[in-house]
């Protein structure tokens, strides 16, 4: 009884095999077509930073080598602090918070940084 149900068993699967290893075989391999490629999104780098863009960036190099790199320095640390002393004058004439001032002070470091101001 165990001869004829591996008989029969075998010959279920050498049916199986055969019509597969034909040329059923060869037209799933037709039909199955490439898997499309994926493209991952990447995000884009930013022109900000130490002298890697922005509209302004060439100009601020090119007085920094100009005046000098401390005196650059200084002169930029001044204009920050007035630019942040304005922000506060606007921001007190409006009525707005100190958390409010921070955010716009943050603002105009990232726009700054944006135009090249930083480089």
């Amino acid at each position: 009884m165990a001869a004829t149900s591996v008989s029969a068993s075998s010959a279920f699967l050498g049916s199986w095999g055969t019509s597969l290893a034909g040329e059923d075989h060869a037209m799933l391999q037709i039909k199955v077509a490439a898997p499309p490629q994926v493209r991952v999104a990447t995000r884009p780098r930013p022109m900000m930073g130490s002298s890697k863009g922005g509209v302004f960036a060439p100009l601020v190099i090119v007085t920094r080598n100009i005046i000098g790199k401390k005196t650059f320095n200084q002169l930029r640390g001044k204009a920050i602090a007035l630019h942040s002393q304005v922000i506060t004058e606007f921001c007190k004439s409006i009525g707005a918070d100190n958390k409010q001032r921070q955010g716009l002070i943050r603002l105009a470091k990232k726009n700054g940084e944006w135009l090249g101001f930083l480089a």
